[in-house]
């Protein structure tokens, strides 16, 4: 077991039964300045995570104990709120999106570019801070706890429903198109009916609802749509 560096960069807790791949993205990500600890058993990633308090994690699904989707739930279960980032061999749909319904934040299919998995690691720890929150219409969207909050009141949003509202909180009282809010709320190329989206909104309309003078989201027809 590797344990975290003394490293100034954000701390990753890679979960990989894979011995080869593990020494390389622990090499990797530590030469790009990150502290690194990984483990090989979703069992070892629950005793060890609270420990190593991780900016954010690297999971494979395909675990020897245990699905990696599994892990995260077990995880969400737990409060714990660090962003996820699945490794997989798998490149079906229904994979992916299985992975964003467990919880998780983004999603790289085997083989990858170590480049390309450290860019969107470093993008995952910056959404993870506070820092990160978006405020607007009275509206703050956090992406620590996954949640859409105001006056005290907060409400869970799945991953998806985070993305389609952080999209639209970051153009308050502006129309935004529906292919924006689909590559925004599903960012890996899935193919979305628009009744796919239109439900989702239905449910984002519905959550905001516990807000007392919270803003809609309103249709632009033929458009999309905008909160206001």
């Amino acid at each position: 077991m590797a344990m975290v560096g003394e490293m100034l960069g954000p701390k990753v807790l890679v979960v990989e039964d894979d011995a080869d791949l593990r020494g390389v993205l622990a090499r990797g990500l530590r030469e790009d300045g990150f502290g690194v600890e990984t483990v090989s058993t979703g069992q070892q990633a629950l005793e060890r995570v609270e420990h190593v308090a991780p900016d954010v994690l690297v999971i494979d699904i395909g675990l020897p104990d245990t699905d990696g989707r599994d892990l995260c739930q077990a995880l969400r279960a737990r409060g714990i709120r660090t962003p996820v980032l699945f490794l997989t061999a798998r490149d079906a749909l229904v994979d992916r999106l299985a992975g964003f319904d467990a919880g998780g934040d983004d999603y790289l299919v085997k083989p990858f570019a170590l480049v390309e998995l450290i860019a969107r690691l470093h993008a995952l720890a910056r959404r993870g801070g506070t820092e990160g929150a978006i405020e607007a219409l009275g509206l703050r969207l956090d992406p620590l706890t996954h949640s859409v909050g105001a006056e005290g009141i907060e409400v869970a949003l799945t991953p998806t429903e985070f993305r389609l509202l952080a999209r639209l909180l970051s153009r308050p009282g502006e129309a935004v198109r529906r292919r924006d809010l689909v590559r925004a709320g599903w960012p890996h190329g899935a193919i979305v009916r628009d009744n796919t989206l239109d439900a989702y909104v239905a449910r984002l309309r519905k959550k905001l609802r516990a807000f007392d003078g919270a803003p809609t989201i309103g249709t632009i027809h033929g458009v999309g749509y905008r909160l206001q």
